[in-house]
C-alpha cells in the first residue's frame, strides 16, 4: 500500500521559525503613527505587546530560535500528519494528487495554538500575568486561552456577538482552560457601550471586538493585548505548518505545483505558503492561492492602503488590503474570515504577484466541504471549506487539461463545532452574499484622505 498519511518524528519537529521579511523582493512598508503620518518606533507598541514580542515583529533576519519551553507544549500534538486525500481524487477522478496539512489535531482543533502557545510563553518571561483579545468564530479565542492556561496567565476573551450566539461551545472551550468570554459589543467597555448604544443589536465585528480587547489591556500594567492573526510575529510562528510540510513532501519525492490556504487575516494562509512563497522568490515554479468569501472580499476586491486595524481606529496605519475599519460583515457562518484588513505580509505578496487571491460563496465552500466529509470523513471547519472549494476546482481543471498536478492545502481546523452552519447548508436555509460595489467605492472614498502605500501590481 501506498502512504497516507505522513508523520515526522518528533526529534525533527522545526527548532527555528522562518521570517519572509528577510527575502522579500521589496521591503514591508511600516506602520505609521495616525496623528503624525510618520514611521512608529517599537516603543509606541510597548503598551500593547511586549518588548519580546514587538523585536519579532519588526525582526528581518530569516530564522528566528524556537524557545525549547515552547516545542515542549507544541509537541503536545506536532509533528501534524501530512494526508492524501485519495478517495477526493477518486471521487473527482482527478490526475492530480492532493495533499492536506491537517491542523485540526490540535487540542483546540485548528491551526491557532501554534502561535498562541508562543505569545503566551512571551508575554509570561515577560511579566505579563493577563492577556486579552478578541475572536471571530472562537478558534483563536480557544487557542489563547490553552496557551493562556499552559503558562498561568488569565485571559479575556470578546468574542463577536454573532458568533458568540452561533457557536457556544467554542465558549465553552474557554471556560474549561479557565478564560472569560463576553460577546462583542460588550457594556464592559466605553467603546462597547457606545457601539450598543447606536445599535442595541450590532452583531458585532472583529475591528470592534479588537478595540475593546485593546481597551481592557491597557487599563493594567502587568496586562497585554494578543493578536491571533495579521501581525508579522503571528505569520512568523505559523510558519512551522509549511516548514514541516515541505519535511513530509519531500520524504515523498513530491513538490506541491500548487498551495492552497483560506483566508481572513492571513495566519493560517501564511503558515502553510510562506516557505514555499521563499523558494517561489528564488525561482521555483508554484501557484499560490489565498481563498477569501465573497462576503468579505478583503484581497480581491478591497483597496490597497494604509488602514486602521479596528473599528475605534486606536492602532497604528498598516498598509494592507482593507475594506475600511467601519465594515460591517454579514453573520456568515465562516466567522474566521470576517476581519476586514489583510495581513500586510500578504497584502505585500499579493501586490509583488507573489500569490493570487480568490473568493468564492458560503454555498460553494460548504458544498465542497460536503464532498470532502463524504470522501474523506472529516468534517472541515467553515474557514478550511473555501481552500477545499479552490483545490477541487484545480483539480477538475487538471482533469479538464489532461495534466498531473500536485496539490497541497492547509486543512486549518476541523468543524466538530460549527456543525449549525452545516445543519443550515443541508436544510437549504443559506444563501450567498456577494458584497455590493458601493460598499467597495464608499470604503475606496474613505481611505482617500489615508496615506498610500506603494503599490507593485
Amino acid at each position: 500500500m501506498e502512504e497516507q498519511k505522513v508523520f515526522l518524528p518528533e526529534k525533527e519537529i522545526p527548532r527555528q521559525w522562518y521570517n519572509i521579511q528577510a527575502d522579500l523582493p521589496n521591503p514591508l512598508q511600516p506602520p505609521l503613527n495616525p496623528a503624525t503620518g510618520q514611521p512608529i518606533g517599537p516603543e509606541d507598541l510597548a503598551k500593547i505587546f511586549p518588548m519580546n514580542l514587538i523585536e519579532q515583529e519588526v525582526s528581518t533576519e530569516r530564522w528566528i530560535n524556537i524557545p525549547e519551553e515552547v516545542l515542549d507544549k507544541l509537541l503536545i500534538y506536532r509533528p501534524t500528519p501530512l494526508h492524501r486525500a485519495r478517495r477526493l481524487e477518486e471521487y473527482l477522478g482527478t490526475p492530480a494528487r492532493i495533499y492536506y496539512k491537517n491542523e485540526s489535531v490540535s487540542p483546540a482543533g485548528s491551526h491557532k495554538p501554534n502561535t498562541a502557545i508562543a505569545q503566551a510563553y512571551y508575554n509570561k518571561t515577560f511579566g505579563i500575568k493577563r492577556l486579552c483579545t478578541e475572536t471571530g468564530a472562537g478558534q483563536w479565542g480557544s487557542a489563547l486561552s490553552l496557551g493562556c492556561a499552559m503558562f498561568g496567565l488569565e485571559c479575556k476573551v470578546f468574542m463577536v456577538r454573532v458568533s458568540f450566539n452561533q457557536k457556544p461551545y467554542r465558549r465553552m472551550m474557554m471556560n474549561t482552560w479557565g478564560a472569560e468570554c463576553v460577546p462583542s459589543p460588550s457594556n464592559e467597555t466605553s467603546f462597547g457601550r457606545k457601539m450598543l448604544e447606536q445599535d442595541p443589536e450590532c452583531s458585532g465585528s472583529l475591528g470592534i471586538a479588537i478595540s475593546e480587547a485593546i481597551e481592557e489591556a491597557v487599563t493594567r500594567d502587568d496586562a497585554r493585548y494578543s493578536l491571533g492573526s495579521v501581525l508579522n510575529h503571528v505569520m512568523l510562528h505559523q510558519t512551522i505548518i509549511g516548514l514541516e510540510a515541505q519535511r513530509q513532501m519531500e520524504a515523498l519525492g513530491e513538490y506541491p505545483d500548487v498551495v492552497v490556504g483560506c483566508v481572513g487575516g492571513g495566519s493560517n494562509f501564511a503558515g502553510i505558503s510562506f516557505p514555499f512563497v521563499r523558494d517561489k522568490i528564488y525561482g521555483k515554479d508554484c501557484q499560490v492561492l489565498a481563498v477569501e468569501p465573497t462576503a468579505c472580499p478583503t484581497l480581491t476586491r478591497g483597496p490597497f492602503s494604509y488602514d486602521f486595524g479596528d473599528t475605534a481606529a486606536t492602532t497604528p496605519l498598516l498598509p494592507m488590503f482593507t475594506l475600511g475599519h467601519d465594515f460591517m460583515p454579514k453573520p456568515i457562518h465562516a466567522g474566521g474570515l470576517r476581519y476586514h484588513g489583510m495581513s500586510p505580509l500578504v497584502s505585500q505578496l499579493l501586490t509583488d504577484n507573489l500569490i493570487e487571491a480568490r473568493a468564492y460563496g458560503q454555498l460553494q465552500s460548504y458544498e465542497a466541504g460536503v464532498i470532502f466529509s463524504r470522501t474523506e470523513g472529516l468534517i472541515c471547519a467553515p474557514e478550511t471549506n473555501h481552500a477545499v472549494a479552490a483545490v477541487i476546482e484545480e483539480a477538475r481543471k487538471a482533469k479538464e487539461e489532461g495534466q498531473q498536478k500536485t496539490i497541497l492545502f492547509n486543512l486549518s481546523g476541523h468543524g466538530m463545532l460549527d456543525l449549525s452552519g452545516y445543519d443550515s447548508y443541508l436544510n437549504g436555509e443559506l444563501v450567498d452574499y456577494v458584497l455590493p460595489e458601493e460598499e467597495i467605492q464608499r470604503t475606496v472614498e474613505v481611505l482617500k484622505s489615508y496615506p498610500k502605500p506603494k503599490a507593485g501590481r
